[in-house]
């Protein structure tokens, strides 16, 4: 077909069915304008401006953001808890879920039973399963954690009123929701061929050399999700750092994260423009990490037609 051929003219039951599939289409194009799109250009304008809700929004250029980087210091306190959460909660999740899903995947009676408990944590609300492990952490003698340590005759532990461990605590409680990512890593380890664990065993390969050389190789894809999503969450962690630390970040600011920054100084100090400036930096942030991840997958991430 040539392009001086002109493009046939459609029929009355193509208009008919082009007008339908619009029709059927445009609930969800409404929504993505108002609910993301207009959200996102709306916030990107407001970080320019001095905007507090009650006043019309002035615009004040890049002040939002020179405040930011040179004159709040909890700005960069919230930036080290981040990026020393997802730094070391992120690796730890990965770790445990693909543990969990390495021996969920064994063939044996009653193995789907043990799936869904490992499972149902994922669906208990973050304060709930926050305000369970505050109790269990309680640094007073009744905590259920010092009840422990005073059996083995160690000392009863500061956990929630001293600042490294109050972030240990918060590390700890997002292994609690590793559900997600183990399914996922199972449905991956499905998918790995028996033909090829079998030919390795042949071949004479350990079960460390068939995961090292096999099924990991096999299962990077998976791991590439997972290490996405993990990374993205880690940088959203709200709930948790609210209940346990409030929007001061107690104890110290050891639990101000950068998503309670952004919730303080928008419904505490009614800052909307600081608010918007801190959440376009927050999704830049983000974007760089995954572009980074990325561009890094062409080395560690293997498909069946070759690497990434």
């Amino acid at each position: 077909m040539t392009l001086s051929m002109r493009r046939r003219p459609m029929s009355l039951l193509q208009r008919r069915e082009a007008r339908a599939g619009l029709l059927f289409v445009l609930p969800w194009l409404i929504s993505l304008l108002l609910f993301t799109v207009y959200p996102i250009i709306a916030t990107v304008f407001f970080s320019f401006t001095d905007y507090n809700i009650i006043e019309a929004p002035r615009w004040i250029g890049l002040e939002n953001y020179q405040t930011m980087l040179t004159a709040d210091p909890d700005f960069w306190k919230s930036v080290g808890n981040s990026a020393y959460y997802a730094l070391i909660s992120v690796p730890l999740g990965l770790f445990f879920a693909l543990a969990l899903a390495l021996l969920l995947n064994i063939q044996a009676r009653g193995i789907g039973i043990y799936r869904t408990i490992f499972y149902l944590p994922t669906l208990v609300p973050p304060v709930a399963s926050t305000l369970i492990f505050m109790l269990m952490f309680n640094p007073n003698s009744g905590g259920l954690m010092n009840t422990l340590l005073g059996l083995m005759g160690i000392q009863p532990q500061p956990w929630l009123s001293d600042a490294n461990q109050a972030r240990s605590v918060l590390i700890i409680l997002s292994l609690w929701s590793l559900g997600a990512a183990t399914l996922i890593f199972l449905a991956g380890l499905k998918d790995v061929p028996s033909t090829l664990l079998e030919a390795a065993s042949i071949d004479g390969a350990g079960a460390w050399r068939r995961f090292w050389h096999v099924t990991l190789p096999l299962l990077s894809p998976v791991l590439l999700f997972n290490l996405v999503m993990g990374v993205i969450s880690s940088f959203q962690v709200f709930t948790q750092a609210m209940v346990i630390g409030g929007t001061t970040g107690d104890p110290q600011g050891s639990t101000l994260m950068f998503m309670v920054m952004i919730y303080r100084s928008a419904f505490r100090y009614f800052s909307m423009g600081y608010a918007s400036a801190l959440s376009v930096i927050l999704f830049l942030a983000v974007l760089l990490v995954t572009l980074l991840i990325f561009w890094s997958a062409r080395v560690w991430v293997f498909y069946e037609g070759g690497r990434a």
